[in-house]
């Protein structure tokens, strides 16, 4: 069914121009709504109001120019002999494309100033109306809402004299529905969390999320479970879904959790970093003066568990830090960038997964989201917190060379998996003890996995010590500072096996526990 008549209104105008031309070239006739008509005309091209096709003109400043029997019967007809019939006697014509984004509701409301009456003054009632009618009718009318499909839509159109297939309407339908979908939950979800005074609550009534499919997996934790990778909308950056990869074989679906794990390490910190993830906790993690150098010292940390693992680099990826990664057998790599260099190097090893996510910039928490059965648990995600404004809680206070083995421990901490102990120089970790049911378990597993002499390191807890045993078995092993959160009721005691040991304890009264 060849599209004989358009109707376009769009917010974004990003080729808007080159779709009306095409669209031209093709015989369509032109229906616009205001600014987009002039935009239309302004490129040159013959456009019909909708004011003028309708015969009503656009009132209350604009909220009110689609909704019209003409537009949407237009849209609704379906091309039985009934339908078109109706419209012939009523002399209204068929609309056989729909052209619509919707107003900047996400963008507006991200503003942390924007008042209720901005925020209402951007929900779009025409918009989401024409979408879903065109996306319902979706045998005879071909609904477009994401810029990024104009180019392959206008080859398809001139490949085919004007029509489309069955199967790229479809797509498109589903699109549409998926866009308006989230346009509503960006609007519940912001409205769910304000009440009519101002007063602000973190978590709405309802929560609404939508996440578009990125990759169909080849399975899941197990090779039994199917899988798939879902991307945020609007996406997270920097991520691993907003990512892109570059070489090597497919993700799968731990690849992805070791991923997010290494990159959620690096965008802690500031000077240049590595790490390897092994099963969502790092087994090694360094500071250097290169990311070359980082690489080494995080891989010496560990390397037996550092064989097949996960790399994180917060510095692009130059030919020197190329070399280093070749020297190993790693799954994959992310970091902000791979340059020339890096890419001809890694080319060696094809199976390389390569994830590129761009600058390493902050990013604010947001929503945790954990699954259970029956329902979700969400929180607001751990921040870092600064070691430097803790209490020192025993008599000596650190020396400047544990202040920063403290600091650089503290960080890492924070992405070990409870109970996590982590003992460090302030360039490197030493060991790492995670996962353990008891905190003295993991302060001895720390020591074991330390190939280096824990002597003279720093050790960080990701909680209290419930008993002094822990802090006994860190002093016998040689470590001379210790950052914790505090609040045991031993904590007295806690603080007199450091003194006895000569140890330096700082509390700093957050916990970073990672379940």
């Amino acid at each position: 069914m060849a599209i004989r008549r358009a109707l376009i209104s769009v917010s974004d105008r990003r080729g808007l121009a080159d779709l009306g031309r095409a669209l031209a070239h093709q015989g369509v006739e032109l229906l616009a709504t205001g600014g987009t008509a002039e935009e239309l005309r302004r490129a040159g091209l013959e456009v019909r109001s909708v004011s003028e096709y309708t015969g009503s003109p656009e009132i209350l400043g604009g909220r009110v120019k689609s909704l019209h029997p003409r537009i949407h019967a237009g849209i609704l007809a379906h091309s039985g002999e009934q339908d078109l019939a109706e419209l012939a006697r009523l002399g209204i014509g068929t609309i056989d494309l729909v052209v619509v984004n919707l107003y900047r509701f996400a963008e507006t409301v991200a503003r942390p100033d924007v008042t209720l009456a901005e925020a209402f003054d951007q929900i779009d009632i025409g918009g989401p109306t024409m979408i879903r009618a065109a996306a319902k009718t979706w045998q005879r009318v071909v609904v477009l809402v994401d810029p990024s499909d104009y180019y392959e839509v206008m080859l398809a159109l001139d490949r085919a004299d004007g029509a489309l297939a069955p199967e790229r309407r479809f797509a498109l339908a589903r699109k549409a529905f998926a866009h308006t979908a989230a346009y509503d939950a960006a609007i519940a979800n912001w409205l769910g969390a304000r009440e009519l005074g101002g007063a602000r609550q973190t978590f709405p009534e309802t929560l609404t999320l939508q996440f578009h499919r990125q990759i169909a997996m080849r399975y899941g934790e197990n090779p039994h479970q199917e899988a798939a990778l879902y991307r945020e909308q609007p996406p997270v950056l920097p991520s691993v879904p907003a990512g892109r990869q570059l070489q090597g074989k497919e993700l799968s679906y731990n690849n992805v959790a070791d991923l997010d794990a290494a990159l959620s390490l690096m965008l802690d910190l500031e000077a240049p970093a590595a790490c390897i993830v092994k099963h969502g906790n790092p087994c090694g993690a360094a500071l250097a003066g290169d990311p070359a150098a980082a690489l080494r010292l995080a891989r010496a940390a560990d390397p037996m568990s550092a064989f097949g693992g996960i790399v994180g680099i917060n510095r692009p990826v130059d030919g020197a830090s190329a070399r280093e990664l070749c020297e190993s057998f790693l799954e994959a790599v992310v970091a902000p960038s791979f340059d020339d260099e890096a890419r001809d190097l890694l080319q060696s090893k094809p199976k390389l997964r390569l994830v590129e996510v761009g600058p390493l910039d902050p990013r604010a928490p947001g929503l945790d989201l954990h699954r259970v059965a029956g329902g979700l648990l969400v929180q607001i995600g751990d921040v870092p917190s600064s070691i430097r404004e803790g209490r020192v809680a025993t008599r000596r206070a650190p020396t400047d060379g544990e202040w920063a083995a403290l600091e650089f421990s503290w960080t890492v901490v924070r992405h070990v998996r409870s109970n996590a102990i982590v003992l460090a120089h302030a360039d490197r970790t030493v060991g790492i003890g995670a996962g353990q049911m008891s905190r003295l378990d993991a302060v001895r597993l720390a020591i074991a996995k330390s190939l280096s002499p824990a002597a003279g390191t720093a050790l960080s807890s990701d909680a209290f010590f419930p008993f002094r045993d822990g802090v006994d078995a860190a002093a016998a092993a040689g470590v001379t500072a210790i950052a914790q959160p505090g609040g045991s009721v031993r904590d007295a005691e806690v603080i007199e096996a450091c003194d006895a040991a000569g140890m330096t304890m700082v509390m700093t009264g957050v916990r970073h526990f990672s379940h």
